[in-house]
């Protein structure tokens, strides 16, 4: 029997699960390329990805240059810092916390000194094996100044100081569980690495002379560079004065990268592992609207990552698309409050209605996943405050039964309401009138090929061996 569906207390609970980071790298011969600005661009474009902190490290060959900060890439970054950050090499990330707190210390790229010189990484990805490679690195006389995974990973390269820089990577990562997209700098070198089974996303760019490293292609518009090709699973490039070259992890049994990715991560604009986002998006409306069976009037989006899965819905059911949700885009991240009432207005604060498109109207909601319930049960309450006569929700991801240990933030098992409620009790208490998920099977049509992807969020099918059932909860919860 399903137990009863609580209230969160939480003053605005994000109902989408969160991202690890993004990470970008440029590399150039040119004495005359300024990294800081175009790795300060690059993290602009990647902000969606991580908003708690950001921080690059540069290196004009010589001398080795670090600023990172809490918070957003436009308020840790000025004009006098990016000055003070001087070469042709550089990296850059920012942060969402999944392994590690939300502390100034965790903010990366780490940076630390080692046999081979000064070393810089970023990471964005979640290993699944961190504590077990922690004890052992502390067993052999590790020192550890983070709770980050990251820094178990400088470890583990620091720890072949007989190989040269891409093997004594290749010879850790052979050690690593879990999904990984890496950016690595020496003081005349960067590399990149991406997990075998390619669960984080990498891709290439060139900018003139100068290669560019990026979690998503979105990137490389934002600074005039042009899409090479992705990094494949499994992949590390090492550029540096004698050009780019390849190496290989040995081969994952499969592929599985993070549906999310296209469900919710990735910016529209950006190409994953061939396939692009807003079109993806698009074709999950499509398959979406193949599902409705209720006549409506409009058609809206929660913004913004259901605006292109709208479209799609609305051109295949020809009902009109509108915007019906006008979101605050200068709120970030907002904090439990001490009274109930200013816990009730979280969603208000986000999201406005705009009521002459919603009064007396027959409302499709499309958002793209429904996590604990009452982000969506508070919007749809909005909707109806505003005029709505019926609000029908369509979700772009079947059930979300299962969480996550390869990088995104979701709740423990048990406070994800798909994994012990039917979505008849998730319609009666979100209060719509009809909730249509997309399923598994349509989901892979939108997403094709289907092979290679990641949903273990929705089947429990995880790729990558996890911990045992009875330490999952407690994996999470120390995250």
């Amino acid at each position: 029997m399903a137990q009863p569906i609580e209230q969160a207390d939480d003053f605005l609970w994000d109902e989408q699960p969160e991202e690890a980071c993004g990470i970008f790298g440029v590399y150039s011969n040119d004495e005359d390329c300024n990294a800081a600005a175009l790795t300060y661009l690059g993290l602009y474009a990647l902000q969606h990805r991580g908003q708690e902190s950001a921080g690059m490290v540069v290196s004009d060959g010589t001398h080795v240059s670090v600023h990172k900060n809490m918070g957003l890439v436009s308020n840790v970054f000025n004009r006098d810092i990016l000055d003070g950050l001087r070469g042709r090499i550089g990296i850059g990330h920012v942060r969402y916390s999944t392994t590690g707190s939300s502390l100034l210390a965790n903010a990366q790229p780490l940076l630390a000194r080692c046999s081979k010189g000064m070393l810089a990484v970023a990471h964005n990805g979640n290993l699944v094996n961190t504590e077990d490679l922690r004890k052992e690195l502390e067993n052999g006389g590790s020192v550890f100044q983070t709770s980050t995974d990251t820094e178990v990973i400088m470890n583990l390269v620091a720890r072949h100081s007989r190989e040269n820089l891409a093997d004594a990577i290749l010879k850790a990562a052979q050690s690593l569980k879990g999904s990984y997209s890496l950016v690595i700098m020496s003081k005349d070198a960067l590399i990149g690495l991406r997990d075998p089974y390619g669960v984080r996303p990498m891709c290439l760019g060139k900018l003139a002379d100068a290669y560019i490293l990026a979690s998503e292609s979105c990137a490389f518009s934002s600074i005039g560079a042009r899409f090479i090709r992705d990094i494949q699973p499994g992949e590390l490039v090492m550029i540096d004065r004698d050009g780019l070259r390849s190496y290989h992890l040995p081969p994952a049994p499969s592929q599985a990268i993070c549906i999310f990715e296209y469900i919710y991560f990735a910016r529209p604009d950006s190409n994953i592992d061939g396939l692009n986002v807003h079109m993806a998006r698009k074709a999950m409306g499509r398959e979406l609207a193949k599902l409705f069976q209720h006549e409506a009037d409009v058609v809206i989006p929660v913004p913004d990552t259901g605006l292109s899965t709208a479209i799609g819905f609305a051109e295949a059911s020809g009902i009109p698309y509108d915007i019906g949700l006008i979101k605050n885009t200068y709120v970030g991240r907002t904090f439990i409050q001490p009274n109930q009432a200013l816990r009730d207005m979280g969603v208000r604060i986000k999201l406005n209605p705009v009521e002459s498109v919603l009064q007396g109207k027959r409302v499709v909601i499309i958002d793209d996943t429904i996590v604990r319930g009452t982000t969506s049960g508070k919007i749809i309450h909005l909707l109806r405050e505003a005029g709505a006569k019926e609000v029908h929700m369509c979700v772009s991801a079947p059930p979300i039964t299962h969480p996550c240990y390869y990088g995104i933030d979701t709740s423990v098992r048990k406070e994800l309401i798909a994994s012990s409620h039917s979505v008849e009790e998730i319609r009666r208490f979100i209060g719509a009138d009809s909730l249509n998920y997309l399923s598994l099977e349509a989901l892979y049509r939108a997403v094709e090929p289907k092979e290679g992807l990641c949903v273990a969020c929705f089947n429990g099918n995880y790729p990558i061996t996890i911990p045992q059932e009875e330490s999952r909860d407690k994996f999470l919860l120390e995250e």
